[in-house]
Order: C-alpha cells, then sequence, then structure tokens
C-alpha cells in the first residue's frame, strides 16, 4: 500500500510525523507532500529538528496569496505528484486550504481521502478554516475524529459512513514528548508553579483593534495583582501593541519572546492557569490538567467548554473568568487514549475503496 500525506501548516507537520511511525511499523509505503503554504524556519524547520521529522518528498512551494488563488496552486502543483505517484489512499490533516486542495484532487481523481481531525465543527460557518472542513469531510471516504463530539456533528450533517472516533493524534504527541518537555524557561524566569499564569495572544479579533487589545492588556495587568503573567507574545501583538501605544498596559507582564514546542509545554505543565486564543493550546492544557481561559466567541474543541472545564471568554468578562476558583472534575479520556495514531493506521491499513 501507498500513503499519500499533503502538510502545508505547523500543525499538519506535526500530526503526520506521528502518523509517519506507525505507517512504518505496518510497513505502509508514506511520501510526504508540503504544499508550501507555510513554509519558513519558524514554522517547520524548528519542529524537523525538534521532533526529527523529515524533510518532505516534495515541496509544491505554493507560498501564500488570496484563499482561491493559494488554493488552486495547490492543487495544480499537487494532481502533478498524485498523477505520478498513483497513492492507494491521500490522507489530509486540519483545516486549512492545503486540507481542501488534498481533498478536491483525490475526490476528482477517484482516490479515496482520509480526513485527520474530521468533524470539528466551529462559528463562525463563514470563517475560511470551517469551509475547509466542512467541504473537505463531505469528500472523504475515511473520517478520524477526536472526539465523540466530532462524530456526532458530523451525524447531523447526514456522515456516518466511514466515521470513526480514533482520538487525538495531538494526545500522542503529547504522551509521547512529555518526558523532553524543557524547563528551562521555568527555571529562567524564577516562576513559582502553580503561582503563574501562561498567556498567548495572535488572533486578528484580539490583536487588530485598539480597543479590544487594550481592554485585554488591562485585565491581564489586573490578573498580575495576584498571578504572574508569563506571556511569550506572538510578532503580531508585539507589533500592535507597539502600533497603539499600549507598552504600558503590559506593566507587570512578564513577556518574553516565542518558545518552542517542548518550551511552552513545560511552562503550561507547571502553570495555574492557561489565557489563549490559540485552537492548539487550549487542548494541550487539557492534556497537562490544566484549565484554559479562551479568548475565542468559539472554538472548535467544545467539549472541553461543555465540560466545564475551559471557558469561552471576551475582552469584557475575561479578568472574572481567569479568578474564577471554581472546582471543576477533569473530564478524563475525551480524546482517547494516546494510541490514536496506531489505530488510524490500522484502519487506513485495512481500507478497501
Amino acid at each position: 500500500m501507498k500513503v499519500l500525506s499533503l502538510v502545508g501548516a505547523r500543525p499538519q507537520i506535526i500530526k503526520e510525523a506521528v502518523l509517519h511511525e506507525a505507517f512504518k511499523s505496518r510497513g505502509i509505503r508514506e511520501i510526504l507532500v508540503h504544499s508550501g503554504q507555510h513554509y519558513d524556519r519558524n514554522m517547520s524547520d524548528v519542529f524537523f529538528e525538534v521532533l526529527n521529522i523529515r524533510e518532505p518528498d516534495y515541496n509544491l512551494n505554493a507560498g501564500s496569496g488570496k484563499h482561491g488563488e493559494m488554493t488552486g496552486k495547490i492543487m495544480i502543483e499537487f494532481e502533478k505528484v498524485v498523477e505520478k505517484e498513483k497513492p492507494d489512499i491521500i490522507v489530509v490533516y486540519g483545516d486549512t486550504n492545503t486540507t481542501l486542495a488534498g481533498a478536491i484532487v483525490g475526490a476528482k481523481l477517484k482516490i479515496p481521502v482520509a480526513h485527520v481531525e474530521a468533524g470539528i465543527r466551529q462559528q463562525p460557518k463563514d470563517m475560511p478554516e470551517e469551509i475547509n472542513r466542512i467541504l473537505t469531510d463531505h469528500v472523504s471516504k475515511l473520517l478520524f475524529c477526536p472526539s465523540q463530539l466530532a462524530v456526532e456533528n458530523l451525524k447531523k450533517e447526514g456522515i456516518t459512513n466511514g466515521v470513526h472516533f480514533v482520538g487525538d493524534v495531538m494526545y500522542d504527541l503529547f504522551k509521547k514528548m512529555e518526558s523532553r518537555f524543557s524547563y528551562e524557561s521555568f527555571e529562567k524566569l524564577n516562576l513559582k508553579e502553580n503561582r503563574y499564569i501562561v498567556l498567548t495572544l495572535h488572533r486578528d479579533f484580539n490583536v487588530d483593534h485598539k480597543e479590544i487589545l487594550e481592554k485585554i492588556l488591562r485585565a491581564v495587568s489586573r490578573v498580575s495583582e495576584r498571578f504572574q503573567i508569563v506571556f511569550p507574545i506572538h510578532p503580531r501583538t508585539k507589533n500592535r501593541v507597539k502600533e497603539f501605544g499600549l507598552q504600558d498596559c503590559l506593566k507587570g507582564v512578564t513577556v518574553i519572546e516565542p518558545v518552542d514546542y517542548l518550551n511552552l509545554m513545560g511552562l503550561v505543565k507547571k502553570c495555574h492557569k492557561v489565557i489563549t486564543d490559540s485552537g492548539g493550546l487550549q487542548k494541550e492544557a487539557y492534556f497537562a490538567g490544566k484549565r484554559a481561559i479562551v479568548l475565542m466567541p468559539d472554538t472548535g474543541w467544545r467539549e472541553l467548554v461543555e465540560a466545564g472545564w475551559n471557558r469561552l471568554a471576551s475582552a469584557d468578562n475575561l479578568l472574572d473568568l481567569v479568578l474564577e476558583d471554581e472546582e471543576v472534575e477533569y473530564p478524563a479520556d475525551l480524546y482517547g487514549n494516546g494510541d490514536s495514531a496506531q489505530k488510524i493506521v490500522g484502519i487506513i491499513s485495512s481500507f478497501s475503496a
């Protein structure tokens, strides 16, 4: 069996790396294609090194651009690779333009598409990621769901064939890498366990409007009177703080440069809570047994909110939610047992179109 995996962004690179080991263990030949959607040292190469991720067999060099332009470029170049390699199955990951491009090419060429992280749904419905998810799920033959809620989401849309609850590949990664988490940043900052909060902030709706960003940072500054705030600042956010003249709002906040996955997970493991608008970190906080205040109007990981573990917040209620002391029982096993990759590869290996 020959599998063609298409990736184009950091989370997809990581998921593929976890699956690659499982493919190798079953003797399945996997060819890795990188679309080039996000291909720079910060987004990819650091993870190649830290996670021992291999170089792709093909790089489509799609680069950035408008949604239609980018998706079209990837489709044109990926189709050439597919026709040359003639895979038995195409594996796509997540919700990017790369994901949709790969799914459309596979469906048009009548090659089965497997979607890793299927069934995630999030408002608003017109956001690019949501469009990519829905269209990809509707043309995929195998739909690998990270949670039972994702299975239910697909069922509501009439998709039941080929749907499998396998758990979350990112939990596989967390368990695999846990022994290698770095506490260098924790020690360098002289932090006290459970007495600080990790903050990440980068979404346009949070940082591109002065009034909203100022409200968030002022709330964070108030929180810093009780808990130290460790803020690995995203370049986009750093630029907006400077542009809007909000440097004073960061007084009392420990602002540091972005850190790699191993150091970030080390910080999360020992923190009190997490404040984030990152799709991945709100879930990684759960893996680490930490609650997250999610600065988003909705989340793809609704099961965490429905369980009461994570809380959705806005600039207006952030302070109250962060300082809330409500005890919540940890909702175990929402994302499987850490063996998602083996389950996915097992299903793929026995699949016949």
